[in-house]
């Protein structure tokens, strides 16, 4: 049997962090088995919110990709490309546009949370509103089965399979309706106990140097009730215990204890999340340098890619093209 296809991206936005690799980029590494595998550098994503950025995006890539080969995606294996590189991407946006109203769009509260937390009130462009409309491209320009998300974008999600049900009711049955893979850590803390996230500067980089996670992890987030060293704390309120939960379950339980019963303290136990954390990270920066230091090899990994997602999304628009009878 063929395997299943699933479609995945991000935004180039520079280096990965952590709540990059817990929430997306390590499922995508163990997916890689199970599935036929594209993942997407989301590059005109980044213009429906950040016009302004679009002198980084390059840059901005070759930094993301490294980090995608450093954490383990096997060009072999997976299809990694660059979205504007497609340009069907783009012709099956356009014909989309015309399966959803603008009342639909602006209901979708993955939209609302946007426009609240970046203050855009009224300066909301077409693109921005139309984002889940592209998105929706993305995934079914490769008739993906399912995408792998953080719960966020669920909603963006199900607007992918409505437009799928809507394109098949009009035209034939040949796009399929995209499941949710959703992850356990879909929503991963920052060093300040809120979700990480770069725009709150809360963030540790996957690439970051031992001496730069011992130094973030410093001021990471404790429970705040625990003011002195002998003072029980509450392991659940702290961003380090579940950094112990994610990078090393087999400590958790341990750390667990000896926190609400004060054994120990918050500074050694950074210090023992930090040297543990180097360690199992370090198979991720090794190979990242290796790329880093081979730069041709990594823009053959993208220029084969590129070719190999544009085969499979010409594959798709000349099925939309026969079903539509246009084009």
């Amino acid at each position: 049997m063929a395997k299943k296809i699933i479609l995945s991206g991000n935004r180039p936005t520079g280096r990965l962090h952590w709540g990059n690799y817990t929430g997306a980029l390590e499922n995508w590494v163990r997916l890689q088995d199970d599935y036929d595998c594209y993942f997407m550098v989301a590059d005109w994503h980044v213009l429906t919110t950040a016009l302004d950025k679009a002198k980084d995006i390059r840059a901005n890539t070759r930094e993301m990709i490294l980090d995608w080969l450093g954490a383990g995606l096997d060009p072999e294996r997976s299809v990694l490309f660059i979205q504007s590189e497609i340009k069907e991407h783009a012709e099956l946006y356009l014909l989309f546009c015309m399966l959803i109203s603008m009342g639909r769009l602006e209901r979708n509260p993955t939209f609302k949370e946007q426009v609240r937390d970046l203050n855009l009130a009224g300066e909301i462009s077409f693109g921005h509103l139309g984002y889940p409309v592209l998105q929706a491209a993305d995934i079914l320009a490769y008739r993906a089965d399912a995408v792998p998300v953080g719960e966020d974008q669920l909603p963006h999600l199900e607007l992918t399979r409505e437009i799928a049900r809507r394109f098949n009711h009009h035209f034939g049955a040949i796009l399929p309706e995209p499941e949710g893979l959703v992850t356990k850590f879909g929503r991963f803390p920052g060093t300040d106990g809120k979700r990480m996230s770069k725009s709150l500067g809360n963030t540790v980089d996957l690439a970051a140097e031992p001496d730069e996670i011992r130094s973030t992890l410093k001021t990471a987030f404790t429970d705040p009730q625990r003011l002195r060293r002998n003072d029980p704390g509450n392991p659940d309120v702290c961003a380090i215990y579940t950094y112990y939960q994610k990078f090393m379950p087999q400590e958790a339980e341990l750390t667990a204890t000896e926190c609400r019963s004060a054994e120990r303290g918050c500074v050694d136990c950074k210090q023992r999340l930090a040297d543990g954390v180097i360690e199992v990270l370090a198979p991720l920066r090794e190979r990242r340098a290796r790329f880093a230091a081979d730069p041709a090899t990594v823009d053959d990994i993208v220029a084969a890619g590129c070719d190999r997602a544009r085969e499979k999304a010409r594959e798709t628009m000349d099925l939309i093209h026969d079903t539509m009878q246009i084009g």
